[in-house]
């Protein structure tokens, strides 16, 4: 579930978020799907409901509400609510237009343990995110990214690192379309890390209607644990 968790809490559609907040007094609202594939399992949300609010000036508040499936073949499918996500952007330096300097944000989150651990749902226990997020912009191209530390209790876990970095380009005034790279470190005494990438984009049907995609896969040994993983969502912006 490591993946689907940063998945979440990310910058629709990459697991790589960026460090922009909703602007004060507005809304971005999200239903979306999200799944994992590997030999013999699936796993993700179906549907799932992520509200960001301008809490503040440079400040954004985020709720994740997920329902969560989990399918072993030849077995019943497992499906239920999954774990809450709560979090909260902080932009501390504003991008420099016309230099190098990029904005940067704070964005710890909260994944609480509002699943349930029987029907493999939940792990457990409640975790912590602490990244940083960076993004600059040039004339059609903006690319943001950057990583932090997941604290991930448990007898058989560890804690553990994600990075990750996209690139956008907006290829027409409704389309915009793009690519990221993430790695993560391990997160179980005697894992492995992996890495991935994801190929997406947004559609703009209006001001306030736009549908988010992605799909992609691990990346080496990263392939054992993503064979296939993909996200669509509807956002409405207010």
């Amino acid at each position: 579930m490591a993946f689907i968790s940063t998945m979440a809490l990310a910058g629709p559609p990459f697991a790589t978020d960026d460090p922009e907040p909703v602007d004060y007094k507005h809304w971005e609202i999200y239903v979306f799907s999200e799944g994992t594939h590997t030999v013999g399992e699936t796993e993700g949300v179906l549907p799932g409901f992520e509200f960001n609010y301008g809490l503040l000036p440079e400040v954004q508040l985020s709720v994740t509400a997920p329902f969560a499936y989990h399918r072993i073949t030849d077995e019943e499918t497992q499906s239920g609510y999954g774990d809450t996500e709560l979090g909260l952007k902080y932009r501390f330096i504003q991008e420099d237009e016309k230099g190098w300097r990029p904005q940067v944000s704070f964005y710890p989150s909260i994944e609480l343990s509002t699943g349930k651990v029987d029907k493999d749902l939940d792990e457990g226990h409640q975790k912590e995110f602490l990244p940083l997020w960076l993004q600059k912009s040039y004339g059609p191209w903006t690319t943001f990214g950057g990583g932090g530390y997941w604290i991930n209790p448990g007898s058989e876990n560890k804690n553990y690192w994600f990075f990750g970095w996209a690139l956008t380009r907006k290829i027409t005034e409704k389309v915009s379309l793009g690519g990221e790279l993430f790695h993560q470190t391990a997160d179980v005494i005697e894992g492995t890390s992996s890495s991935g990438f994801n190929l997406g984009g947004t559609y703009d049907f209006t001001e306030n209607h736009h549908v988010v995609f992605s799909a992609g896969r691990g990346i080496g040994r990263g392939s054992e644990t993503n064979q296939f993983s993909y996200y669509l969502a509807y956002e409405f912006t207010l």
